[in-house]
């Protein structure tokens, strides 16, 4: 079992930077793969990113603005986002892939774990 609590959402104008982060349990972390999805409402929930080891994936929408990281040390997670756009508004999940199916898996389903979600706001 793999407990994710998610912390760091709110409301930003455009154009400004958050930090969120997920804390994760877990004796085996460093291999889990980490992703971080989003769903606005009415939407679908939509992949963001994701890292397994150093390697990292963006989704088009946020690339090269967002930026994925994690602390074995700490089993934690981030998602730096910059340059937020109100398109950018929805809850964000972080979820934990356990089975390495997949080195970098981009769909919900091949995810195991998921956290509760943190609000992301961003006013225009």
């Amino acid at each position: 079992q793999v407990h994710l609590e998610e912390s760091g959402g709110g409301l930003v104008q455009a154009g400004g930077s958050l930090r969120l982060s997920c804390a994760a349990s877990g004796r085996t972390f460093r291999n889990y793969a980490m992703g971080w999805f989003r769903q606005a409402p009415g939407k679908e929930r939509e992949f963001v990113a994701a890292i397994r080891w150093s390697a990292v994936s963006y989704a088009d929408s946020v690339k090269g603005r967002f930026t994925i990281s994690r602390d074995n040390a700490k089993n934690t997670v981030y998602l730096q986002m910059n340059s937020l756009k109100p398109e950018d508004t929805a809850v964000y999940y972080c979820a934990a892939d356990l089975t390495a199916t997949e080195v970098l898996p981009r769909t919900f389903r091949a995810y195991d774990y998921w956290g509760q979600g943190t609000q992301v706001t961003v006013s225009s």
